[in-house]
């Protein structure tokens, strides 16, 4: 472990408890996001545009090396805050270290909208990748937190449908709503940055009185039919860390291949600390690898692209 990092994990001890406290509702919680989002450091030369509808598209790219290739990133914040702008600096960097373009779907948040409602954006945002020429196996599934659960559960359904994209990586995935891992309780002491108790009013808001096993949101309960490569990254004390665990346990179920890394003593989506933390640098590169090796495994490109 850094000392960087053995610092943030004091100061995160010091501060978040009382900004959590002052957080009284999904509102407030979405300016504390956009305030402490400005901290994120983008790199330079970076191309950002939004292609607008119902459902808007920001695409990011920076040194890009093959356009017939997409990353279709889902943006965490428990389905209550977080947007293509708070999560703008991350995925820029992802962009530049796999050479893809990305795209970010302004998907729409509880409470205003409770699920299923992201989950539909979400396949709205895939539908219009494939109206503007993507093939399937060159889209790459990706998110952090529950926009890591939201790509999931979008995997499932495109699975069911035959449009199976390339693979998926996510940062630590949400992936029960039903809130039965175990980790959830044993690891409540040391993750700063999902409260337990807020994490249970989040719940009821996103669901409106929907059901939490519904696979559309909590995709641990999701049927996958030959799923492709999957690449999960989670904190060893994290208390979504048995999300992924269980989560990749299904997958393999289903026949998939999937990568679990699990960093001792980082917090949750500790990737978005690139420029700060070196094991953010350090996570962002596996992550690169995983997708260069979706990239070099895969058919050449069809003539003209």
């Amino acid at each position: 472990m850094s000392l960087r990092l053995r610092l943030l994990n004091q100061l995160l001890g010091l501060v978040a408890p009382p900004i959590q406290s002052r957080t009284t509702d999904p509102f407030a919680a979405r300016v504390n996001f956009d305030r402490i989002a400005r901290l994120f450091r983008r790199p330079p030369n970076v191309l950002h545009l939004v292609d607008a509808g119902p459902v808007p598209l920001h695409w990011v790219s920076a040194r890009r090396r093959r356009i017939d290739w997409v990353i279709l990133y889902l943006n965490g914040g428990a389905y209550l805050t977080g947007s293509p702008l708070t999560h703008f600096a991350l995925v820029a960097r992802i962009a530049r270290m796999t050479g893809l373009q990305a795209v970010m779907p302004g998907y729409r948040l509880a409470p205003e909208h409770p699920a299923p409602a992201a989950f539909d954006d979400a396949v709205a945002a895939h539908a219009r990748l494939l109206a503007k020429g993507f093939a399937p196996e060159r889209i790459i599934l990706a998110g952090d937190s529950a926009g890591g659960g939201l790509a999931l559960a979008l995997l499932a359904d495109l699975c069911a449908r035959n449009l199976t994209p390339a693979g998926l990586f996510a940062f630590s995935p949400w992936t029960d709503l039903a809130l039965t891992g175990e980790s959830l309780v044993s690891h409540a002491d040391f993750d700063w940055i999902v409260p337990t108790g807020q994490i249970r009013e989040a719940v009821d808001l996103v669901l409106a009185g929907g059901d939490p096993r519904d696979p559309r949101v909590s995709p641990l309960y999701a049927a996958f039919h030959r799923p492709p490569p999957v690449f999960f990254q989670v904190g060893s004390r994290e208390m979504l860390r048995d999300d992924s665990r269980r989560m990749a346990e299904v997958l393999r179920q289903a026949g998939g291949q999937v990568i679990v890394e699990e960093w001792p003593e980082c917090p949750h989506v500790w990737q978005m600390l690139d420029g700060y933390l070196p094991e953010a640098r350090e996570a962002l590169l596996h992550t690169a690898d995983f997708v260069a090796r979706l990239v070099s495994s895969s058919s050449p490109p069809p003539a003209g692209s």
